[in-house]
């Protein structure tokens, strides 16, 4: 199959949002120790899926929003924060990560995880990491993460499109599509947009970004 054939991620995740929330109950590891020692009055969850790093964040900022493509996924996310308790500083919107609904300046924390490389163009990633850079506060943090050529399943040098299937539990496939990140190509992009990399690592065959705001230049 070529991968751009295989359906916008709205659908896809639409689709599989019940079955995908079921198995994805805790915070990645990277994410909470991204997160130790921060906090911040306002953070954002950018690909937020289920809202399980929503929840994460809510207990390290007064404020929390969460932002996902797939409407069904953020149902899942708000019966996930209103069974945990978390809902009354959490609010989930429907949004694209090229395009976020956040307002300029807006959050001191922030985390884009597992979401950019379904993002179907280049230019769609980089304008991701751009809107990014826009809702940052000065001073604000985020951490990024995209998969990688670095994982053993992908035996490749380079960045690469492709589809990984999702299984339904009655067997059903359902394609989805990724770009798999080279590492150089990861920081390229970071390089690229208007975030500054703090640190830039591999990690459990995943590439992250700790990455700030790049300020403006007022020199000259």
């Amino acid at each position: 199959m070529d991968p751009q054939s295989a359906g916008d991620p709205r659908s896809t995740y639409d689709r599989i949002a019940a079955h995908f929330s079921k198995t994805r109950e805790y915070a990645w590891p990277e994410v909470e120790a991204f997160l130790d020692g921060r906090t911040a009055t306002r953070a954002l969850d950018v690909g937020c899926g289920n809202g399980r790093h929503a929840e994460a964040l809510a207990e390290r900022a007064d404020a929390v929003v969460g932002v996902d493509l797939s409407r069904e996924l953020l149902r899942e996310a708000v019966a996930r924060a209103r069974e945990r308790g978390y809902h009354g500083t959490t609010s989930f919107v429907h949004g694209d990560a090229a395009s976020l609904p956040i307002a300029t300046d807006a959050v001191g924390l922030a985390v884009y995880v597992a979401t950019i490389h379904h993002l179907p163009s280049r230019e769609a990633r980089t304008r991701s990491l751009d809107e990014l850079a826009r809702v940052l506060a000065p001073g604000g943090t985020a951490l990024v993460s995209a998969w990688s050529t670095a994982h053993d399943r992908f035996d490749r040098a380079e960045g690469f499109d492709t589809t990984v299937d999702w299984t339904l539990p009655g067997g059903e496939t359902v394609p989805r599509y990724y770009h798999i990140y080279s590492p150089e190509e990861f920081e390229a992009d970071i390089a690229d947009s208007s975030l500054d990399p703090v640190d830039v690592d591999v990690s459990s065959g995943n590439c992250y970004a700790t990455v700030t705001a790049r300020q403006p230049d007022y020199h000259g």
